[in-house]
């Protein structure tokens, strides 16, 4: 098992179609539904039926699993921290690839190390609302590095930002 992404699964149960419960190495118990990501992937059908559905279990390698359909332990862990409305690793990486930001223009934006970006973008450190919150702001009025913006940009000047 890779230690590249630290959460770990170390349990997972079926609640009901298509909601699981999961323990993690962080100490969190989550849930997540699973129901519009299994109707998306014509491939992972077999799954949506409730006897199915209900053998999930850990393979060797910490993944949720059934037969031979498999969620990574990442995509879950992601998943269940947004539907608890929480910001995921994947929304942080999502924002540094939609803003072609790498680990040090990302710090440099966010005014935080280096370091904690990787921890955010690998899920080893919690995303803490105002960080997330800061990732918008910062998208939204794209600073200069040596400037603070006074105000948010107007619906037509973001528009033309974005264009």
């Amino acid at each position: 098992m890779s230690n590249f992404f630290f959460p770990q699964l170390l349990t997972v149960e079926a609640l009901k179609p298509y909601r699981l419960s999961t323990t993690w190495s962080t100490g969190e118990t989550l849930e997540v539904d699973l129901g519009d990501i299994l109707r998306k992937n014509l491939a992972l059908h077999p799954i949506l039926e409730p006897e199915v559905f209900a053998r999930v279990h850990l393979d060797g390698w910490g993944s949720i699993e059934w037969f031979d359909s498999e969620l990574g332990a990442d995509n879950v862990y992601a998943w269940c921290k947004e539907q608890a409305g929480k910001v995921s690793h994947e929304m942080f990486g999502n924002w540094m690839h939609r803003n072609d930001l790498s680990l040090t223009s990302a710090a440099q934006a966010l005014g935080i190390s280096r370091r904690m970006v990787s921890y955010y973008r690998t899920a080893q450190k919690q995303i803490p609302r105002q960080t997330w919150l800061a990732c918008l702001g910062w998208e939204a009025t794209r600073p200069k590095p040596t400037e603070l913006p006074l105000s948010l940009p107007t619906a037509k000047q973001y528009a033309a930002l974005h264009a």
